[in-house]
């Protein structure tokens, strides 16, 4: 499927209810927007939760005098992760959107060190998800955030639509 178009409208063309795989989603992710930018990469899945990955690098620096990186890749970060432990564990992709999502930073990110984002649903209503996770440089122990947040279902008509109707 072709790549949408700046100022495109259309809706994902992944389709609703699809069994999900987060190693092919991220794959597929890595060609659009934020995902692709901040170079996200898959590292591992279980039955409720996802593992990613982002490498440092320069574009995502906060400070250049410190070379630390800005706040916002790793939320990202921990967001995708967080959305996808929620598909892990229903064993589907489903629209939803992040109604609310808290990130604790505990420290800054090393300069030049890969962040990695492990998060589970631990708990899966009908409509919400309730999820956990944390981003750290190789050592879980020793963390640069914390997050927790809440995912709600939304009804998928019209999700799928192909790109050439319009939204």
């Amino acid at each position: 499927m072709d790549k949408p178009t700046q100022g495109n409208s259309a809706r994902s063309p992944i389709k609703p209810d699809s069994t999900f795989d987060a190693s092919q989603f991220v794959q597929f992710m890595s060609n659009y927007g934020h995902t692709g930018f901040i170079g996200m990469q898959y590292r591992d899945q279980g039955h409720n939760w996802v593992e990613l990955a982002m490498p440092w690098h320069e574009d995502l620096v906060g400070d250049p005098e410190t070379g630390v990186l800005a706040s916002g890749p790793i939320i990202s970060l921990l967001d995708n992760a967080a959305s996808m432990s929620v598909w892990a564990l229903r064993g589907a992709f489903r629209p939803q959107v992040t109604l609310d999502l808290r990130v604790d930073y505990v420290r800054a990110a090393i300069p030049g060190k890969t962040v990695i984002a492990w998060a589970e649903c631990y708990q899966l209503k009908q409509s919400m998800a309730f999820v956990r996770g944390i981003a750290h440089e190789g050592d879980i122990a020793d963390p640069v955030a914390h997050a927790a947040g809440i995912f709600i279902q939304v009804e998928s008509d019209g999700w799928a639509r192909g790109l050439e109707e319009p939204a």
